[in-house]
């Protein structure tokens, strides 16, 4: 059975390629919608970004939530057009 994921490095390949097996990191969410991290943390604060978690210290995102957040997200620009 072949890996969903490419390689870690390429985050948005990562999600246009199907759902990694792998949750993802705020680094990764960065790199995917080009913002700092910082900006990341905010949202989170706000509760306006992609849904997250917490795994002990650390921030998690679901592959599948942050597509949704997305998908979400364009439909809510389209209709506002």
């Amino acid at each position: 059975m072949r890996s969903l994921s490419p390689a870690p490095d390429d985050a948005r390949a990562t999600l246009r390629g199907g759902l990694p097996d792998r949750y993802l990191t705020p680094d990764d969410i960065a790199e995917i919608f080009e913002v700092p991290k910082e900006t990341l943390y905010q949202w989170r604060r706000k509760r306006i970004g992609p849904p997250s978690f917490r795994i002990g210290k650390h921030v998690r995102y679901d592959p599948a939530d942050v597509l949704a957040y997305v998908t979400e997200r364009k439909s809510a620009d389209l209709d506002a057009a």
